[in-house]
């Protein structure tokens, strides 16, 4: 299919470097990299706001802050966000809080008359049994993976409040699903994090301490694809200035491997040589979940970081930053 012609040209926009750009949660791992891929291209004017600056479970103060502001671009990157151990464990503070930031920042942004809003959201929206690789057609077609529900039902209102606003407002809000994310400024915790930097963390500090394995939740076999988010940052620009329909769109690399295989990267990338153990009263998650990524890459994006430099590149950037990382 030609997805150029399903542009909407009601809403086509073209961004100038001086434009005002919010960016929600800058200080997070795929905020952050929006944050470089902004400056990196030339664009100058960047609003950020701390945790403690605004809150933006505060429908009030986020009003305030676009009637203040009037950003006219924005992207939503905030939220709380964590592996299946932390989802499962806090499922009331994933939909609660992740509901109220997108609700404020969505309405506050029409409301202000923002040119357009990227929403971010996650793979896990869509159905744990769905076809592979996923496309976006497959959303709400089936029962989601239980132990992160909380979090795709909130990421789930999320796209359709965007959607209701473009259909009765003429509001141009996109909606972007990137697959497994990992990269500088990303959460190591060793029991909290998402499965890559916590297998890399796990890793390290086995080498360190010269233990003999390290246990990898699961049985090793589900199959997840890893995307380095400063390629999802480049799409996300890309998406911003190219893309303006209120579809889904999603951002992958269009190839996965095992949780096993992951694991042995990892291993072999921190230099670790002990045995791996399988955990297998953990639980494994979705069995596969590998995003069908031809829509973006019909409009002319494509990833451009392997999975082993992006580890090493990660693992370099972990080692100068362990100081911060354990308090």
């Amino acid at each position: 299919m030609n997805w150029f012609v399903l542009r909407d040209t009601r809403f086509l926009t073209s961004m100038n470097k001086n434009d005002s750009i919010f960016i929600a949660g800058h200080k997070g791992l795929v905020g952050s990299a929006i944050v470089r891929c902004l400056q990196q291209h030339g664009f100058t004017n960047l609003l950020t706001q701390t945790r403690s600056q605004l809150d933006l479970t505060d429908q009030t103060a986020v009003y305030n802050f676009f009637n203040s502001h009037r950003p006219q671009y924005i992207f939503q990157a905030a939220g709380r966000v964590g592996g299946i151990h932390a989802n499962d464990t806090y499922p009331a503070e994933f939909i609660r809080e992740n509901l109220l930031i997108q609700t404020n920042i969505v309405d506050a942004a029409w409301r202000s008359k923002a040119k357009k809003l990227l929403f971010l959201g996650s793979s896990c929206i869509y159905p744990k049994f769905a076809p592979q690789p996923l496309e976006e057609s497959c959303l709400l077609t089936g029962p989601l993976e239980p132990s992160n529900e909380w979090y795709a039902i909130a990421k789930i209102s999320g796209i359709k409040m965007c959607q209701a606003y473009r259909k009765q407002y003429g509001f141009n809000a996109i909606n972007v699903m990137p697959t497994n994310l990992y990269g500088p400024e990303d959460n190591f915790h060793s029991e909290n994090a998402h499965i890559l930097p916590a297998l890399l963390r796990r890793f390290h500090e086995a080498k360190m301490n010269n233990d003999s394995k390290v246990a990898v939740w699961g049985t090793g076999s589900p199959k997840r694809e890893f995307l380095h988010v400063d390629d999802l940052a480049d799409a996300c620009l890309f998406l911003m200035e190219k893309y303006d329909q209120g579809e889904v769109i999603n951002v992958g690399v269009g190839k996965d491997i095992t949780i096993s295989e992951l694991a042995t990267l990892v291993k072999e990338v921190v230099g670790y040589q002990g045995e791996l153990h399988y955990d297998h009263s953990k639980p494994d998650g979705t069995p596969r979940k590998l995003l069908d990524v031809s829509k973006i890459e019909a409009l002319g994006w494509h990833a451009k970081t392997t999975l082993k430099d992006g580890v090493k590149e990660v693992y370099r950037w972990f080692l100068e930053h362990l100081e911060e990382i354990k308090k």
